[in-house]
């Protein structure tokens, strides 16, 4: 089940063929800015999108702070995320990427937008000007704007819903002003964000992935989990995730158990780069981090018998205690997998807060995770939110091995489409998008084949080979 993305990325041939014959008709690409959706009909999907249970709104709301009634106490701030029904990631999403690069290759094509002055900062709702006009323009060009409302210099509420939802779909706070942020945002140019829906579709047409009645995706750009029922998104999960030099792996597995109280050994990538380091400069760093050093047989060895200043790692393992004190936090999520990453709660939950949640060593951080681990166990009698919660306060470490192993896939969506058509961009944290080469265009190559499937779930999920990093003591 477990693959990474990797391999030569196939062609978009027969869309750019597609951009240019649209072209042809500026009009017509025009005339839908203004409202929803940001993209072309259905027709240019390879299938059509599942029908929806209810009415889909034309506008996102946004998300309340938080999924669930307890987050507020586990995590007094997070970040404001987009709330819709709607997955990232299911069986349309390469189709819907197609269709949104179809619409922004017109647009690139037709002059793209706008640049906002750096002086929009200072503008704040009921103020006017030139500034606000170029503003409306800006927001009428990718749709945030109904394109009646393009013209005029006024900064009413339209314009402040159409920030908030230029914002959302960015990753931003919907705040309805222009901070520096914002701004950046708004003046990335037309052919960078095709260029990121190209390298988005690139990538997620090289993934194999088996969509299960119920699966967990974290999308790494966006920093965000979810966890998807029938093709519906039951929790939206704010994450932190791996840092530019530590980035996250792309990655496709199970999940197969929820620890609580977990020990953390640390790899040795860690070890080299934070532990040896520290020990050199204060030898009472293990000890006041709760780490122990133990040997092949699990006894514990002195850290005064090892030369930390010689700056190798010692030839032992490096474990942290359960406690709050804990990398791990009270609560880890294991889905075996070559990069021995995994899902974890974390003593750092201010992080959370944050636009910007790209601070780990290359695990996921999740922000309700024992919501998250609720939702995995449901079909592990007595397994419910009271029982994780009530597992964790006594202390003991313990391991529940779900009844059903659950896929989960690691993506790197900088560009995507959800099924109401609204367009969503986030940074190349990774600096994934840029061209690994320039592409040679062949109209008469078809369309790549990608392959999908819907898994059965099993309790006996694919054999993985431990590893140290998930440590079973």
């Amino acid at each position: 089940m477990e693959q990474t993305v990797s391999g030569t990325m196939p062609r978009l041939y027969p869309f750019l063929l597609a951009a240019a014959a649209f072209l042809a008709a500026p009009s017509t690409v025009f005339a839908q800015f203004g409202g929803p959706p940001i993209m072309p009909s259905d027709g240019f999907r390879k299938s059509p999108a599942p029908a929806p249970s209810t009415p889909t709104p034309a506008r996102p709301a946004l998300a309340r702070p938080g999924t669930t009634s307890t987050s507020a106490v586990l995590t007094p701030k997070l970040a404001v995320v987009w709330d819709s029904p709607e997955p990232t990631y299911d069986e349309g999403t390469i189709d819907r990427l197609a269709a949104a690069l179809k619409l922004y290759s017109a647009i690139e094509a037709n002059g793209g937008w706008p640049s906002v002055p750096a002086t929009a900062v200072k503008l704040v709702p009921g103020t006017a000007g030139p500034d606000v006009a170029v503003l409306r323009q800006r927001l009428a060009v990718t749709g945030d704007l109904a394109a009646a409302a393009a013209s005029g210099e006024t900064y009413d509420e339209a314009v402040v819903a159409a920030l908030k939802r230029f914002q959302l779909r960015h990753g931003l706070t919907p705040t309805g002003t222009v901070g520096p942020q914002t701004l950046n945002a708004l003046n990335v140019p037309a052919d960078k964000r095709v260029r990121q829906l190209t390298a988005s579709y690139e990538r997620l047409a090289a993934t194999t992935f088996s969509f299960g009645q119920r699966y967990v995706v974290v999308n790494i750009p966006a920093a965000v989990a979810e966890a998807v029922a029938g093709g519906r998104v039951e929790h939206r999960y704010v994450a932190v995730v791996g840092k530019p030099d530590r980035p996250s792996p792309t990655l496709t597995t199970l999940i197969t158990t929820v620890n609580l109280n977990p020990t953390w050994t640390v790899p040795l990538s860690i070890a080299k780069k934070d532990v040896v380091p520290k020990m050199a400069k204060d030898p009472t760093y293990l000890a006041r981090m709760h780490m122990r050093l133990l040997d092949g047989a699990g006894g514990e060895i002195d850290p005064a018998l090892v030369d930390w200043k010689a700056g190798t790692v010692p030839a032992y393992a490096v474990r942290q205690d359960p406690g709050a004190w804990n990398s791990l936090g009270y609560l880890r999520i294991d889905m075996p997998n070559p990069h021995s990453v995994f899902m974890h709660d974390t003593p750092h939950r201010e992080l959370f807060g944050s636009d910007f949640r790209f601070h780990s060593s290359g695990c996921a951080r999740i922000g309700d995770v024992r919501a998250l681990a609720a939702w995995l166990l449901q079909d592990n009698p007595g397994w419910g939110r009271r029982e994780i919660d009530a597992g964790i306060a006594s202390g003991a470490r313990t391991d529940v091995r779900l009844t059903h192993a659950v896929p989960v896939a690691w993506i790197y969506l900088t560009g995507w489409a959800m099924r109401d058509g609204t367009v969503h961009f986030r940074n190349d944290i990774y600096n994934h998008d840029a061209p690994a080469k320039t592409f040679m265009v062949s109209l008469d190559r078809p369309v790549v084949a990608l392959t999908r499937s819907f898994s059965l779930q099993s309790a006996e999920p694919e054999k993985f080979n431990e590893v140290s990093y998930l440590d079973s003591r």
